[in-house]
């Protein structure tokens, strides 16, 4: 799959499936833009690239619970460019605990600042460079945790509200945003591993899940694919 040339965002990127997903349109020749919420995190994927990938990098910070950074790091992309082809709105702080008091309140509002209003924020501040691309697309890594009647996640209740709030702002803007095509693409993979073999018994991996990620941004643009589903095969660990 070719993606030379194609300048893509990606938030979280400084470590686990964020790292992945950048590495992975950066191997395929993109730029990629490598967000997270330090620019000490976002350094190593972004030299991995300059080392290895096809494509080339740059590291900007974006904390996605803080509204003025989000504005920054749009202000910033707006800088280096005159569109963006692809946002992938990965970034998201996982709280994991079952008793709604299991953390404090603070834990509970950067969890849903995070991925709910900082998705919308980033997404809003980025439409006029996707808007001037020839190849718009928005990338939701959501969960199945924003599945209306999922409950097999250990994750807190507060990031079940992020995660359905993600999925509501998703669906609504893949509608609205269709006729100027603008694909809007959401993925709801139940609790994954970094690692592990790929197999119909196990676990599903970051791996899988970035391979969809990309097999819909490579589809040619009659093809609107909004949502992957997984059958979620294995239990939850504890």
């Amino acid at each position: 799959m070719n993606f030379d040339g194609l300048r893509v965002a990606v938030t979280g990127a400084g470590r686990d499936s964020g790292r992945l997903l950048a590495m992975a349109f950066a191997e395929r020749g993109a730029h990629v833009y490598v967000s997270a919420r330090t620019a000490a995190a976002a350094e190593p994927t972004a030299e991995w690239i300059r080392q290895h990938g096809r494509g080339t990098a740059e590291p900007l910070v974006c904390d996605l619970a803080c509204p003025d950074s989000v504005r920054a790091f749009a202000a910033a992309l707006a800088d280096r460019a005159d569109h963006l082809d692809v946002l992938v709105n990965n970034g998201a702080g996982y709280v994991h605990g079952e008793d709604l008091g299991d953390v404090e309140d603070d834990a509970i509002i950067a969890t849903i600042d995070g991925a709910a209003t900082g998705t919308v924020l980033l997404t809003k501040h980025l439409l006029p460079l996707l808007r001037a691309s020839a190849r718009p697309d928005i990338v939701n890594m959501i969960s199945a945790c924003g599945e209306t009647g999922h409950h097999r996640s250990h994750a807190h209740p507060a990031f079940y509200a992020a995660k359905h709030a993600q999925a509501g702002f998703a669906e609504i803007m893949s509608h609205r945003l269709r006729a100027e095509g603008i694909r809007v693409i959401s993925l709801f993979p139940p609790d994954f591993v970094q690692d592990g073999p790929r197999e119909a018994n196990s676990d599903l991996t970051a791996q899988s899940v970035v391979d969809c990620v990309l097999f819909a941004v490579g589809q040619p643009r009659d093809c609107f694919i909004r949502e992957f589903r997984f059958e979620q095969v294995r239990a939850p660990r504890s």
